[in-house]
């Protein structure tokens, strides 16, 4: 699946299960050209992140209510209307705003 940003396609891996979860991005040195989503997850936790990433929020109807530019690694913040947690490459939230509806497809 991918989400398109501007004229950017960013493939989005969804991870669901735990141990993947619970791996995301930590210790991914070389720079990210992809995101990953978490379905379910109240929780944004860039523990063990080797590199800075944006982070989007949205709730069940994949509506934007809460965006982190840049987030340094060794951060927690937790939001209770979320559902998705999407872990985007630097740069790509500056083209969205809150309230916009995030649509992924596939190819």
């Amino acid at each position: 699946m991918y989400i398109k940003i501007k004229n950017k396609k960013i493939k989005i891996l969804e991870y669901t299960k735990k141990t993947d979860r619970i791996k995301s991005l930590k210790f991914v040195l070389e720079p990210i050209d992809y995101g990953i989503k978490i379905p379910k997850k109240k929780l944004v936790n860039t523990y063990f992140f080797c590199q800075k990433v944006d982070v989007c929020i949205t709730n069940k109807e994949n509506i934007i209510i809460k965006m982190y530019e840049s987030l340094k690694s060794e951060k927690r913040k937790f939001h209770w209307k979320s559902y998705n947690i999407y872990y985007l490459p630097l740069g790509t939230v500056k083209n969205m705003k809150i309230g916009d509806t995030l649509i992924p497809k596939e190819k």
